[in-house]
């Protein structure tokens, strides 16, 4: 029976194993980590992280990103069964907005019968094994103890039967882009204007425990969503939906939370958010997992979010000559800002103790890579500069990474690089004065009035690029004085830096 269900999982992948690779798509991974006392980091478990980047034909493209949890195996069999229902034929130019919306639905749909086919038989095992233990357990004695291998056999199905995953899937076809959601993952696009600035829109919401209309939903099902919001976690996941968790699936009535369900509450529908014109667009979509959000968020705080990660991206597609290097780039910087936040012992320490594994997907659109993203006039590189701030409406400190445009011409010859989030090996800025633009980002969340930053940070400036003056230096477009403000606050520990920080 084993050797059955393995060869049914692997048909999905022999299938694509033909399709081609997306080449103008990257994908960066770190695996989990527990910080101790030192500092030092250790691994608590396989990555059960999972994703896709395939080429189909007649102008498809489909891109996506697999959250596990308890195992790899739901995230792995999604990944290779959805590419199977989406790219074989499935899909072509001649498909409707509401056609590829209900070929979505309906993949998401045999994903998710499909693998509980591949358990089927390993859960009526179980079934049969607790039944049979369960009375022998109750009427144990000395002499008549229930078959050490049973027990054995029993844990070993429950590892085989357990987990599940998150999912956040694009598609994209007739140069149009589709979202679809399970869960906790994010899309992220963003869209370059010819001035420099990166407008960025996040495609949905989380499917999780604080999501009003994922809360309403459970609430129609007889659920107390008071009672789930306040706990957070459902079965140990704060995410609504899922792909396979037998768990919430078949024995919800026996979770407290969900045992008054009046039908399965955790599911797997898909939402789905498009089409989107990608016509005349320059930039890039991401797809981001659950760990990589998480750590990010418990670094700095939620608040800036997707403006750093975003700004993180386009330094990095500013420096690497390929997308695989510059994904790999933003994930090590997030897992280096997550531990350095952690050993600095200061406010948001308690929160980053741990990180679960991070997966970041790169999709350009139009977008250039290294030399490609200088400056027509000055030939200078975008550079990372990270800037703390506190929001006008929030006490805690955030940070925003801003994309600096420096001359690649000198060389440093009076001054020294006090930006904590340069990555190492990243050349110094030259001499001269920054001649280009400040990049800056803005968020939107799609079916959402509000923005998630009040933009007070960024000052407006004109179409054109301001003239240096006599002295080489150009009007600041960001103000920095929060940042030397909470820089002084958080370093006036009786040791001050040689000649003050802040401009001379």
């Amino acid at each position: 029976m084993a050797a059955q269900r393995r060869n049914l999982m692997q048909s999905h992948q022999s299938w694509t194993d033909d399709l081609p690779l997306c080449q103008m798509c990257g994908v960066g991974t770190a695996p989990n980590c527990v910080y101790g006392p030192d500092g030092k980091g250790t691994q608590s478990h396989t990555n059960e992280d999972g994703h896709l980047g395939f080429r189909g034909e007649d102008g498809c493209f489909l891109y996506g990103v697999f959250n596990g949890y308890d195992g790899s195996r739901v995230a792995s069999f999604a990944s290779q069964c959805l590419t199977a229902e989406l790219l074989l034929g499935q899909l072509n130019s001649s498909h409707t907005d509401n056609d590829v919306r209900r070929i979505l639905t309906q993949a998401f749909d045999v994903v998710e019968k499909s693998y509980f086919e591949t358990i089927n038989d390993a859960l009526a095992e179980k079934a049969n094994l607790s039944d049979y233990l369960l009375p022998h357990n109750e009427n144990v004695s000395f002499h008549h103890s229930p078959s050490q291998k049973m027990q054995e056999r029993l844990k070993e199905l429950e590892q085989e039967v357990s987990g599940g995953a998150t999912a956040v899937v694009a598609l994209i076809l007739n140069n149009k882009l589709y979202i679809a959601n399970v869960g906790t993952n994010r899309a992220l696009l963003c869209k370059s204007s010819s001035d420099g600035q990166n407008q960025v829109l996040q495609i949905g919401r989380p499917h999780s425990t604080d999501n009003d209309d994922e809360l309403q939903r459970l609430a129609a099902l007889g659920i107390d969503s008071a009672r789930v919001k306040q706990a957070g976690q459902i079965a140990g996941q704060s995410s609504t939906r899922r792909l396979g968790d037998y768990r919430v699936k078949f024995n919800y009535n026996e979770i407290d939370l969900l045992s008054a369900a009046k039908t399965r509450p955790i599911i797997a529908e898909p939402e789905i958010h498009g089409s989107q014109s990608l016509d005349s667009v320059t930039g890039f979509l991401l797809l981001l997992s659950e760990g990589l959000i998480n750590a990010l968020e418990s670094a700095h705080g939620a608040e800036q979010a997707n403006q750093e990660i975003v700004a993180m991206v386009a330094a990095e597609l500013a420096q690497q000559t390929s997308l695989e290097a510059a994904a790999q780039s933003v994930v090590e910087r997030v897992k280096r800002l997550h531990h350095d936040v952690y050993v600095s012992g200061r406010q948001r320490a308690t929160y980053c103790s741990r990180h679960e594994d991070m997966t970041l997907l790169i999709r350009t659109l139009n977008y250039p890579l290294a030399d490609g993203a200088l400056t027509p006039t000055q030939g200078g590189r975008i550079y990372p500069v990270s800037v703390p701030y506190s929001n006008s409406q929030s006490t805690s400190k955030t940070s925003v990474t801003l994309s600096l445009v420096m001359p690649s011409q000198s060389t440093l010859t009076n001054g020294t690089n006090t930006a904590s989030t340069l990555e190492e090996g990243t050349p110094t800025p030259g001499s001269q004065s920054p001649t280009a633009t400040l990049q800056s980002t803005n968020t939107q969340t799609q079916s959402s009035s509000s923005s998630s930053g009040d933009g007070s940070l960024f000052r407006q400036r004109g179409s054109q690029a301001a003239q240096p003056d006599e002295t080489g230096r150009v009007p600041p477009y960001v103000d920095f004085s929060q940042f030397y403000r909470l820089w002084g606050g958080d370093h006036s520990d009786g040791q001050s830096t040689q000649g003050g920080l802040g401009p001379q």
